[in-house]
């Protein structure tokens, strides 16, 4: 069977009919996280309906035309990825995710997706890969973002759950935008890796107010040491952050209608790490609505990290923007 190590002893593996009632238990345990996102979830409900769920995937594996597998956490199936969609003609495919609430915060799904979008682009040659996703729900906007797709647009009302129409984001990732081998540093141990992602999808998540979410800046006191601070290097003009004096303006700015429709996400990370200290490095992408105009931008930052007796927090952190562009 195919098996792939995804560090903190987890396990990505094809999700086969034979393995209903596993998946069928696993849906019991995650259907009120996943239910909302992935319709298939509210149809696997016993175990008849689950196997259906999982032959309908095989028959697209058979066809070339989708895939599904499986995360496996200690020996238990804690989540998933699919290829929703696979057309080899056209060389576009998307793909999609779950993961029950005892598996979250460890970057599993980052890692599964991974595998899928380097093997499509590597090994299947296809140029496109895309992920749609309901605007709100921002577990899977935060995967896009730290796969370092784009956000192309907003398709209003497309679909609907439980008689509510939701809006729907269109994001993606091209071949030639997806790194190359040994591009990426080599992951150092992979749970100090997962934790350090965590870390920054806290931080990076925590302005985004798209689809009419409300952020809640003080998340990032949770990340950071209590004498952390945040550092603009806009133009070569530092200016220095203690927390509270970087959050109370930008809460603020997100939350009276000032900038709108805003999400910030990596592009890239280079991170090193050395005993109790580590470092990152990152390209970034943002766009949003300034005063009632579109627009879209981009920067660097630069991120030091401490491991205390709480555990990796961030220490301090830099960023330079690049001119931000409008948009029409």
């Amino acid at each position: 069977m195919f098996t792939m190590p995804l560090g903190d002893r987890a396990q990505l593996r094809s999700l086969e009919p034979w393995q209903a009632q596993e998946f069928l238990s696993h849906m019991d345990r995650a259907r009120d996280t996943v239910d909302p996102w992935i319709p298939w979830a509210s149809l696997s409900t016993d175990g008849d309906s689950a196997t259906a769920t999982l032959q309908r995937y095989a028959d697209r594996a058979a066809l070339d035309t989708g895939r599904i597998y499986g995360i496996w956490l200690d020996s238990t199936l804690v989540g998933g990825v699919m290829f929703t969609r696979f057309d080899s003609a056209s060389g576009v495919c998307e793909i999609g995710c779950w993961l029950e609430r005892a598996a979250e915060g460890r970057g599993l799904v980052t890692r599964a997706c991974r595998a899928l979008i380097d093997w499509a682009f590597r090994t299947r040659g296809m140029s496109r890969v895309e992920w749609w996703v309901a605007a709100g729900n921002t577990r899977s906007v935060d995967v896009a973002q730290r796969l370092g797709m784009t956000r192309e647009g907003v398709l209003r009302r497309r679909s609907a759950h439980r008689g509510v129409r939701h809006d729907s984001e269109v994001w993606s990732v091209l071949s030639e935008e997806w790194p190359c081998p040994g591009e990426a540093s080599e992951a150092p141990e992979a749970g100090v890796k997962a934790e350090l992602d965590r870390l920054m999808a806290v931080f990076v998540g925590a302005f985004t107010n798209t689809g009419g979410n409300r952020p809640d800046l003080d998340v990032i006191r949770d990340v950071f040491i209590p004498q952390g601070r945040i550092i603009s290097n806009v133009g070569g003009k530092p200016v220095i952050y203690d927390l509270d004096a970087f959050i109370e303006p930008r809460q603020k700015m997100l939350t009276d209608g000032t900038l709108t429709e805003f999400s910030e996400w990596e592009v890239s990370e280079s991170t090193e790490i050395l005993g109790s200290i580590a470092h990152r490095f990152s390209r970034y992408r943002k766009s949003g609505i300034h005063h009632g105009e579109a627009f879209q931008g981009s920067g660097h930052k630069t991120t030091q990290f401490l491991r205390t007796p709480a555990g990796w927090r961030i220490a301090s952190l830099a960023w330079d923007d690049v001119a931000a562009t409008t948009t029409a």
